[in-house]
Order: C-alpha cells, then sequence, then structure tokens
C-alpha cells in the first residue's frame, strides 16, 4: 500500500501524512458511489440462473426446490454484500478515497456507473445479450474510435486478465467443493483438477473478451467520448489503481467463496445426501 507524505516542518524531525486514513464512512460512501449493492442483486440473478445450469448439467431433470434452496442461500445477497465490503475496505484501509469519491460521486462517474448497472441489467434478457455481440462485432470490423476506446479502457483496467484469472479460480474452487463434497472421486489430485481447469482458459477467455467488449459498448453507448476518457485518466491514478485492486481482491474472495460451495452442495446432492 502507498503512503503519501508531507516535508518534514521545522518543528517536526518526520514527515506526516498528507491525508487522514479512510473512515468507515468514506468506505461506506465510494461502496454506495459504486451501486455495489445494485450490482450484487443482478449478480444474484445471474447466479441463480448459473445454478440451474449446474443441476442440469450435473444431474438432469432431479433439479428440484432443495437444489433452488441451496443456490439461492449461497446467492444469500446480504452475505454478498457483507463480503465486499469488507474485503475493499482492508485493501483500500491506506488509500486516499477523496479522489475515487469525488469522480464517482461527480456527474461524469455516477452517470457511467448509472449505466453500467442498467447495461448489467438489460444483459439477464438474452435478446439483448446477442443484440450487443452483433454490435460488437460490426464495431470491431469496422474498428471504431469507440471500439478502440473501450479496448484502452479495459487494458488499463486490466479487466480481461482479472476476469479471466478470476473465472479460472471459481471454477478450481468448485472442482475442490465436488471433490469434498464426494461428487468426484477422491483419488482425483489438485494436479489433475489445476489441469483440467487451465484447459478451459482459451475458451474462458475468449468469452471474456466477447462479453467485456460487447457490455461496455452497449452501457456507454450514450456518453461522450470525453466520458470515458475520465474514466481512463482516474484509473491510472495511484488511487485508481488501488480501487481495481481491492476490486479484484473482493470479487475473488466472494465469487470462490460461493464457487466451492456450489460444488459442494452439488455433490451432496449427486450422491444423495439431504440437503
Amino acid at each position: 500500500m502507498k503512503s503519501i507524505l508531507t516535508a518534514a516542518t521545522l518543528s517536526l524531525s518526520f514527515a506526516v501524512p498528507a491525508f487522514a486514513a479512510p473512515t468507515a464512512q468514506d468506505h461506506e460512501t465510494l461502496f454506495e458511489a459504486l451501486a455495489l449493492s445494485e450490482i450484487v442483486e443482478i449478480m444474484r440473478e445471474e447466479g441463480i440462473g448459473y445454478g440451474a445450469e449446474i443441476g442440469n448439467d450435473l444431474f438432469p431433470g432431479r433439479i428440484n426446490s432443495d437444489w433452488s434452496d441451496v443456490v439461492e442461500r449461497i446467492y444469500d445477497p446480504e452475505r454478498m454484500i457483507d463480503v465486499l465490503r469488507k474485503e475493499m475496505a482492508d485493501e483500500m484501509s491506506d488509500t486516499d478515497l477523496t479522489p475515487l469519491i469525488a469522480f464517482f460521486t461527480g456527474t461524469i462517474g455516477s452517470e457511467l456507473v448509472s449505466l453500467e448497472v442498467s447495461g448489467r441489467r438489460a444483459l439477464l434478457d438474452e435478446t439483448v445479450e446477442n443484440a450487443s455481440i452483433e454490435a460488437l462485432e460490426i464495431a470491431a470490423e469496422d474498428n471504431s474510435p469507440r471500439y478502440q476506446l473501450i479496448k484502452e479502457f479495459a487494458k488499463t483496467n486490466d479487466l480481461i486478465e482479472t476476469n479471466v484469472v478470476g473465472s479460472l479460480n471459481s471454477n478450481y474452487a468448485f472442482y475442490v467443493g465436488l471433490v469434498d463434497g464426494g461428487g468426484l472421486p477422491m483419488e482425483i489430485t489438485d494436479e489433475q483438477i489445476l489441469s483440467d481447469v487451465w484447459s478451459g482458459e482459451p475458451e474462458i477467455r475468449e468469452n471474456t473478451i466477447e462479453w467485456l467488449y460487447s457490455y461496455l459498448l452497449m452501457a456507454y453507448q450514450p456518453v461522450p467520448d470525453d466520458y470515458i476518457q475520465a474514466y481512463i485518466e482516474i484509473s491510472k491514478t495511484e488511487e485508481g489503481k488501488d480501487l481495481n485492486r481491492a476490486m479484484f481482491t473482493a470479487f475473488d474472495v466472494l465469487f470462490t467463496d460461493m464457487s466451492k460451495a456450489l460444488g459442494l452442495g452439488a455433490s451432496r446432492f449427486m450422491v444423495g445426501e439431504d440437503l
């Protein structure tokens, strides 16, 4: 973590912090400005749909209210929000939140966050998702200025790599849950799990790029380029980098925990244990 210090004064032989450590209210203000509670609600809907897919893949025709209850307990929004709050506060305990709060509560930042939320919610509709992918294909073929700007935004925030790593970590945790719960043979080694998870990396990367670019192009479509450029510039600051690291860490902890719980729950269902 960084520490910004002023020059020592004539009366003091040591430097003093240029900013006070963020308060609990500062962390909460930033959390609210990023609309993370709303994002969690959308993630819960996505997760419940994902849980249904897992059930169809692992025990087709046997999905019932018990499995649905397991999935809904795992995607409990209050617990998800609590995890994100704690992890982000821990990761940014030495970060000056003032410029971040100013940006995300200001005109540009608040508009972009609002569009991110509405865009994420819109993608719950498969028709909208397909349309956004078609729009991406056109933008990529034309190599449009907006497409280039979105690529720069994603690169600045390291969105591709962090999302790929997060997906791999989640997949690994799911396998571990399956093994721990008896859904897979205990003889399966950690090396075998890692090998299987990594074999899916190219597909995960391809899907991540498609989803991320199509989502950002659609979500930010109403705003001018200078709004996105302003977001890029705040992301390049030390505070912006701290925020990106904190967000990745918090969501990685959350998704890894939920993925292992899904694997454990699915394994118990597969072997016929009471849920």
